[in-house]
């Protein structure tokens, strides 16, 4: 994406800005019916169009969150032909993507399970006149039509100077931390990047382990089991992922070590009540919305509904960053929302 295209939003903006979109309820934006269009006409021209959304499968806690709101934004569009394939592989998101193209479909939805094995397929996609709307984890090529992602460095950043403060302040920080990354992408690498930019000019914080937990309670568990026995001595853990945060508890407490506390990531309701209810485990969450994928397709739709693509796409934005909170007990009430599935 072009540098001078990038639009940087924040979530609670997003309806008033994009075309009445909402990140949270998704209100739709409906195709202007000029006079001479009769209802039945649109309705036949917008039956024709098919959408495929192409996903991680649910195997944690966020992306369970991608499949709920994904399913649920379909049911407001009846007049498109929504497509959910949900992967467990790059492999099988490839083949998902391939059968897409196949069935001739009219723009494609694409959260990767991995940024590098999948852009060479989006790009043929895109090459092929597909409309591509990439969702969170970022392509290695510019090949998508519309990006959205969290703002990942401001999630490493954030969290990372909330670890400082709490291990001192900027130039006083002391303790040994480990860190705990996610799979290969493009979310993982701007957050580990800039936290580690914050971690590295605090000669007072020791990083005694680092290493890949993909985003998986049961691997963090393994990894921070691992790094423990080689350093036990550990004052807190940037996880980056709350089911990375609630795996490396698990590890904690099999090694029976206490008075370590955690910082993950993502808003997952069960963690933002610890926050609230001020855990010592558990000081702080950093935002970051499932559904976005949501607002993908919302962006989609609006494009493809109605025709005129080629103008719409003059005045759509190529880039939208969605800015990330710092949870706190005391603004921590306003990110907990009990009934939601993550």
């Amino acid at each position: 994406m072009l540098p001078s295209k990038k639009i940087v939003f924040l979530s609670s903006l997003l309806a008033s800005t994009i075309l009445g979109l909402s990140l949270f309820g998704f209100a739709a934006a409906q195709p202007i019916v000029s006079p001479a269009v009769s209802k039945s006409s649109l309705q036949a021209t917008n039956a024709k169009l098919k959408v495929g959304v192409s996903i991680p499968a649910a195997d944690h806690g966020w992306t369970a969150g991608v499949v709920w709101w994904a399913k649920e934004c379909s049911k407001l569009h009846p007049e498109i032909e929504w497509t959910i394939a949900t992967a467990e592989t790059p492999e099988k998101q490839i083949a998902d993507i391939e059968a897409f193209m196949a069935k001739k479909v009219d723009a494609l939805v694409i959260l990767a399970t991995e940024s590098a094995p999948l852009t060479p397929v989006a790009e043929e996609a895109h090459n092929r006149g597909i409309l591509i709307v990439n969702v969170d984890r970022g392509f290695l090529k510019p090949v998508a039509d519309i990006f959205i992602e969290g703002d990942n460095a401001a999630f490493g950043r954030k969290s990372a100077e909330f670890m400082v403060e709490k291990l001192g302040g900027k130039g006083k920080a002391k303790g040994e931390i480990i860190i705990l990354e996610g799979i290969p992408c493009t979310v993982n690498t701007a957050r580990v990047n800039a936290a580690m930019a914050i971690f590295k000019a605090e000669p007072g914080i020791k990083i005694v382990g680092q290493q890949a937990a993909n985003w998986s309670r049961q691997k963090a568990l393994e990894v921070t089991e691992t790094l423990l026995t080689k350093s036990p001595k550990v004052t807190a853990i940037w996880a980056s992922d709350d089911d990375m945060a609630l795996g490396a508890e698990n590890a904690l407490a099999e090694k029976g070590i206490t008075g370590v506390w955690i910082l993950g990531g993502a808003g997952m309701k069960d963690i933002v009540k610890r926050v609230m209810d001020k855990d010592p485990m558990f000081p702080a969450d950093i935002t970051y919305p499932p559904s976005m994928i949501a607002t993908g397709m919302e962006l989609a739709s609006t494009v493809l509904v109605g025709g005129q693509r080629a103008k719409k796409m003059q005045f759509m934005p190529h880039h939208l960053v969605i800015d990330v909170d710092l949870i706190l007990p005391e603004n921590a009430k306003d990110y907990y929302f009990p009934n939601s599935v993550y």
